[in-house]
């Protein structure tokens, strides 16, 4: 049975010590398969990470400008699930343990490398990187899970009560299911820009679209669990098979977007209700 083979970027800008490193590895193809790509940049290396997968990241640690470890942040930042291991000489050790505590998984002193260390290393590093990982993303699905079974119980406290006594009493999605459907794709589509807001610092007009969608949703007489209900179900439809990573950040995002639409309602309903009692006030007068 054939293997992948391990895809390598070597990211240092000593051309005889990127050779070095690459024979070392060659030595080893023959019993671990390998693909090298060699960076002699740091702006190169994170472009071929962008265009390009790799399984590990082998990284001089002198690269960057300024702090000593703006290269292993930048690439870290730029590719947080691929392992990095940091290539470092006897000076900078106290540098690649500190970059060992930031995220990286490994860091082996240039001049002390021999083929079998290097390539264990490489092995260790892809193998930690993976059960970290699974880690993160079991203790990100059971966030998840916890935060959408407490919404699922929002109790049906006395707010809520007044709520569906004064605007009504059946929940949207057993009186309207085909409009609550609609209001729940609706809160779902500005689940979107909002992060593409957060990732891409672009403006959207998410503020009215949830003014919109508190307007329809006073229209139809709805109750705080009306909202939680369109909230819930929004999230259950965008984080099924996505990345942890991206399934985190539409929760975080759509933590801010409830607590606005719930305010929303309230004063579309403070409004309505003052414009109502003011009229029945007026009958009052009259008779």
């Amino acid at each position: 049975m054939s293997v992948a083979p391990i895809k390598v970027l070597l990211v240092e800008d000593d051309p005889g010590e990127a050779d070095e490193l690459s024979a070392l590895l060659v030595q080893a193809v023959h019993s671990v398969p390998m693909v090298i790509t060699q960076a002699q940049q740091l702006s190169l290396a994170l472009e071929q990470l962008t265009q390009t997968f790799f399984d590990v990241v082998l990284l001089d640690i002198t690269l960057g400008e300024g702090d000593k470890l703006n290269g292993f942040q930048q690439i870290h930042t730029k590719a947080p699930t691929v392992p990095i291991i940091i290539l470092s000489g006897f000076q900078d050790a106290t540098l690649a343990i500190e970059a060992v505590r930031q995220g990286a998984q490994d860091y082996l002193v240039k001049g002390q490398i021999d083929s079998p260390l290097l390539v264990r290393s490489i092995r260790y590093g892809i193998e930690r990187q993976r059960l970290l990982l699974e880690v993160q993303e079991s203790r990100w699905q059971k966030q998840q899970e916890r935060e959408l079974l407490l919404l699922e119980q929002f109790p049906a406290n006395q707010a809520t009560a007044v709520a569906s006594k004064l605007y009504g009493s059946l929940l949207l999605r057993e009186s309207v299911p085909d409009k609550f459907n609609q209001l729940v794709q609706q809160y779902a589509n500005i689940m979107d820009l909002a992060l593409e807001q957060r990732i891409y610092r672009v403006t959207h007009p998410i503020s009215e679209q949830l003014r919109e969608i508190a307007q329809q949703l006073g229209f139809l007489k709805a109750s705080p669990k009306d909202v939680i209900n369109i909230h819930t179900n929004a999230i259950k439809q965008k984080i099924s098979d996505v990345p942890p990573a991206k399934a985190q950040a539409y929760i975080e995002e759509s933590r801010i977007m409830v607590l606005e639409l719930m305010g929303c309602l309230v004063s579309y309903y403070r409004k309505y209700h003052l414009a109502f009692s003011h009229v029945q006030h007026m009958r009052l007068s009259d008779k």
